[in-house]
This record gives structure tokens, sequence and C-alpha cells, in this order.
């Protein structure tokens, strides 16, 4: 008995932000001007706008080149590897490239270090296009079923599509211990931890930045505008809308029960539910993790180790903290036994919470 099923480009469309980067290849247009590595910077980011208004335009000019369906079969290709277990394809990846890969809650320092790591390889930081240095590509997130959508899918897309792009801007790069290094921000790789880690490597390499949940929480809304003036829960951009997900996929809340919720109640379910995903979604299976509590001395730190072990010959930049640990003091009561629950549940596991750094609630 024999079965055939056939899927297209209308079930299953190229993603918008692969479109994007493929029109800068084929166009031959440098990247230029990206803004992800800015460590202060307190404006939302509004570039996704761009990127699907221009998808269509761009998708059919790739089409029309060689170079443009070559890289979008590529893509296609690896995205069938994904669905049937064709490691042979995959594992050709693993053997050519080394993923650096820095996780922890948005507003830890994780842009800071991947800036960092690009420095010590010595790229120009502002020409290293958003979709491979930063957190938005490749998708995962709580599963999600609706109509068109199917998050788990989506994965395995992005991914392919994502690798596509790794080989196309990494792929005639200088190696380092015989393999090409690709450093990545990757917030998301919590929320499926087994599958990057078997995707990229075994031997992936997993820096994870830890920051007190009260100070992350200034810092998002900070970010967003500042602290709503009624003190309540409000979605007005992207770390935001990542808190009303979580806490409506883990327990169901409505937007109307979730906006009149205290700010910080919020967040920290988030702060929380995130850092209970490092230790059961498959991340804690690799051994090779480094613990990086928020701080100047420590951030430094790593960069110091990027710059000695790549030979750069340059400094670390300077890694600006602002102490926060005045404000909100009923707050920081409220969290004490999250932290220590986290802590204790990562113990579970065999990571280390570091908790007195991450008290010194910087």
């Amino acid at each position: 008995m024999g079965v055939e099923i056939k899927l297209t480009d209308k079930e299953l469309p190229v993603s918008p932000v692969f479109v994007d980067f493929l029109a800068h290849i084929v166009d031959n247009r440098p990247f230029a001007g990206a803004a992800w590595h800015d460590q202060l910077s307190e404006e939302l980011s509004n570039d996704h706008v761009r990127v699907m208004e221009k998808a269509q335009e761009n998708a059919t000019r790739i089409m029309a080149s060689e170079v443009g369906q070559k890289h979008v079969a590529r893509a296609y290709q690896l995205f069938l590897a994904l669905l049937t277990g064709d490691f042979d394809q995959i594992r050709n990846i693993q053997f050519k490239y080394h993923f650096i890969n820095i996780i922890g809650v948005p507003r830890n320092g994780g842009s800071y270090l991947t800036m960092e790591a690009y420095r010590a390889l010595g790229y120009d930081v502002d020409k290293v296009p958003n979709v491979i240095a930063h957190d938005g590509f490749p998708e995962a997130g709580p599963f999600r079923f609706q109509k068109g959508a199917n998050s788990w899918i989506a994965s395995l897309q992005t991914m392919a599509e994502f690798l596509t792009m790794v080989e196309i801007y990494f792929g005639k790069n200088k190696p380092y211990y015989g393999k090409i290094m690709v450093p990545k921000k990757l917030l998301k790789g919590t929320y499926a931890g087994g599958f990057f880690h078997q995707i990229l490597g075994e031997s992936v390499e997993q820096i994870l930045t830890v920051r007190h949940p009260v100070t992350s929480a200034i810092s998002a809304y900070e970010k967003s505008g500042g602290l709503p003036a009624d003190g309540k829960f409000k979605v007005r951009g992207n770390i935001e809308e990542w808190v009303r997900r979580d806490w409506s996929y883990t327990t169901g809340l409505t937007n109307d029960e979730m906006f009149a919720m205290p700010y910080f109640d919020a967040y920290l379910h988030y702060w929380e539910q995130y850092h209970i995903y490092v230790a059961t979604t498959g991340l804690s299976a690799n051994r090779n993790i480094q613990l990086v509590p928020y701080g100047k001395e420590r951030m430094e730190g790593v960069s110091r180790s990027f710059q000695n072990r790549f030979e750069s010959g340059k400094q670390p930049n300077e890694f600006k903290v602002f102490p926060k640990q005045d404000r909100h003091p009923e707050w920081i009561k409220q969290s004490e036994p999250v932290v220590q629950r986290v802590a204790e549940i990562w113990d579970r596991v065999g990571l280390k919470f570091p908790f007195k750094e991450v008290m010194e609630i910087w």
C-alpha cells in the first residue's frame, strides 16, 4: 500500500522574514543599519511591518531569480528532512557549524553578549542582519493550533529557513577549531529545548543569562513606555505580548482577565514559567551550559572570554548597568519565594541556579 501526500507553498508558504533575507541576497544589497545590538535603546521595533508589507513584492522577484529559486528549494529540502527525520541532511550542518546560543528572558543582557561574540569573530555588528543574530527567528513558543497555523510545523519550517540562511551567510567564513562559529540570541530556545539541542547539534554551546524578576520587569516596562498609570498589565510590544501569550497558554486566562491584573503579577508568572521551561523542555540535557548572572563584571567577563578565545585583540565594550534595587520593594518581597522555587526546580536537573548573584538585584 502506498500513500502520496502533496503539500505546496500554498499550504506552507515561505516566511516573510526569509523572503526579506533572500531579497537582499538576490538584489546584492548589503545588510546595513542593524539595531538589534543597541543595549540602551528603549524604542519598540516595527521592522516587522516593513517586512510584511514588502513580502509579496519581494517573493515575486525572488522566484524570478535562479539564485532565489535555489535557496527556496534548499529551505524546503531541509524542511522535509526535519519532517521525516532525514538525519544525514541535518548532521552535515552540525559537522560544519558550531552554534553559540545565548538564551534568557528579554532585557537580560543577551543582546550585549551576542554583539560581543560577533565582534570577537571580526564582524561589523551593524551589518549582521537581525534575523541572523537576534531572537525572533526561528519560531518556538507555546503550542498553538488554529486556522492556517500549527506552531510545531512553524517551528520546523522556520528552523529549515534559518539553517538555509546560516549556509548562505556563514558558509564561506573562517572556521575556528574545525567549525564555523554561529552566535545566536535564542530567547525562544527554552520553549523547545530538546528540539534546538538536537537539531543544532549535541555540542551546541548554551550561554544562559539570568536576572532578578523585579529588574527584568522594570526593564520590560521601560522598553514599552513605562509602568502603566493604573499599575495594570498592558500589551504594547513583543515582550508584553509574550507575557500575555504564556499566561493564556498555562492558565487559560482571557485578555480581559489579564488586563485587570497588576503588572508585576503578570510579569512574575511569565518569568517563573520561562525559567521552569529551562529545566523541563530538554534544554538542560546539554551539559555545556554556562550560567551568566546579570551584572557589569560578569557580562564583560564573558565578552573578554570571547575576545581571548577568538584572538580578536579587542577589549570588551562597556556593559552599562543602572541601579534599580530601591524601586518596588513590595515586588522584591513578592518575588522571593518564586526565585527560590525556580532554584529548587533547577537543582533537580543538575543546574545550579546562581541565587546569590541574582539576589544582588541588578
